[in-house]
């Protein structure tokens, strides 16, 4: 691929010890409702994966990745597995803490799970080291850690933050005379700013005011002070806080009222059609605001799939939003295990298969969610500080009569934002 550039970081080898996946794994390890399949095709071995989120912690919860995760293995299980092969799914909460990750990584590595899948946190040094050293591909995070960009045995299946802060800036840089960036202050949150400005410098625009605010913070009052005070008339203001986004715009909304026109805006994950309808909908706070997002509006019908397993197989697990971007990342991280699964096409399956089949260039169709996914070299961007991006795309969505549409159809590539080169395709 012209232009593509390795990072020395980069270094796609595998260890040469694949373990092989234990065939019994104690029952309270496992999730409810993933029963022994009957009379498995050929005796094919059971498969065990983890997928791993914080949930019910102060700052960031993601309980809808291992709920889906349940879910799926429901659904496949009741077809026949995967290949032959009953899904087994551990789930992990990490507790947004560095130990919990690591520790929900060793259980891993220990239970024998072939792979960590469709899995949520900020803590990539903790978790990836362990992983590395056992040869466990870490494949579909959602793509807030540096580590997952990097390392050799991760397999993202959407340009992470970086997407969509640089994404968010060429959106604005458009409508907006100056933009005022909320963002946590922490390691993660350092980089946003830069990522932000990438997009808006491509648009022409001056950099955004880089405005820190607490992860867990219950008022944001003085940061939508600043924020609204920065980005002045004609301006946009954008919040990237995670679960507490909602909590500043609740204190945005609570200014007293002046007659400057300033748009606000942010990325999906930190704000979706629920929210939306809870802040008044088409009369609320939102409408008219940007958002940007990896895949397409959550109306689209290529989620139908999804839909479809979460209405037969969720049980009313309120915890599933088909709408939150997490939800939608572990349907397409498990969506790729999938066809990994059965381009391995063996009765053992183990990690060192599963890192092989990806690096040899098993190709993933997602149903239209994601262009095709394929994580061989010349299909990696080699952004700088992110050289295993293979998906650039980006949405750009509006809210519209109080409903999230898209705003321009089809995907938007930022790879060259980025410094990287567009995905071979």
């Amino acid at each position: 691929m012209t232009g593509w550039r390795r990072s020395p970081s980069f270094r796609p080898f595998h260890s040469g010890a694949a373990r092989a996946l234990a065939a019994v794994v104690t029952g309270a390890s496992l999730l409810a409702g993933c029963g022994v399949l009957p009379g498995a095709p050929g005796g094919r071995e059971p498969i065990t994966v983890m997928t791993w989120a914080p949930v019910g912690t102060n700052a960031t919860n993601m309980p809808g990745m291992p709920a889906m995760a349940k879910a799926y293995a429901r659904w496949v299980n009741e077809s026949g597995g995967i290949d032959g092969h009953e899904l087994r799914v551990l789930t992990c909460d990490e507790r947004n803490e560095s130990a919990g990750a690591a520790a929900c990584a060793r259980r891993a590595v220990k239970e024998h799970a072939v792979a960590v899948v469709g899995s949520y946190s900020q803590h990539g040094r903790q978790f990836m080291a362990p992983l590395e050293a056992a040869s466990v591909p870490y494949l579909g995070g959602y793509g807030v850690t540096e580590e997952e960009f990097t390392s050799f045995l991760s397999y993202p299946v959407n340009g992470g933050q970086a997407t969509l802060l640089a994404g968010n800036g060429r959106q604005l840089a458009r409508d907006c005379e100056r933009t005022s960036l909320v963002r946590p202050d922490t390691v993660t949150g350092d980089d946003l700013p830069e990522l932000l400005n990438s997009g808006l410098q491509q648009g022409h625009r001056r950099n955004a005011s880089d405005i820190r605010a607490a992860e867990d913070a219950t008022d944001y009052t003085t940061a939508a002070e600043q924020a609204r005070e920065r980005a002045e008339d004609g301006g946009c203001v954008t919040a990237v806080l995670g679960d507490r986004t909602e909590t500043f715009f609740d204190s945005y909304r609570r200014l007293p009222e002046d007659d400057r026109d300033i748009r606000v805006s942010s990325v999906l994950g930190s704000v979706g059609q629920p929210l939306i309808d809870r802040t008044g909908g088409k009369e609320g706070p939102f409408e008219g605001a940007y958002f940007t997002g990896w895949y397409p509006v959550a109306t689209d019908p290529a989620w139908r799939p999804m839909r479809d397993v979460i209405k037969e197989h969720a049980f009313g697990d309120n915890d599933i939003d088909p709408a939150d971007p997490g939800v939608q990342t572990t349907w397409i991280a498990y969506t790729a295990l999938k066809a990994v699964v059965e381009a391995v096409n063996d009765d053992v399956v183990t990690s060192g298969k599963i890192a092989d089949a990806l690096d040899r260039g098993v190709q993933v169709d997602t149903g239209g969610l994601t262009p095709p996914l394929r994580w061989r070299y010349e299909d990696m961007l080699g952004a700088p500080g992110f050289p295993r991006i293979i998906n650039g795309d980006v949405t750009f969505q509006v809210v519209r009569e109080g409903r999230l549409v898209a705003q321009k159809k089809g995907f938007v590539d930022v790879g060259p934002t980025l410094g990287g080169t567009p995905s071979a395709s």
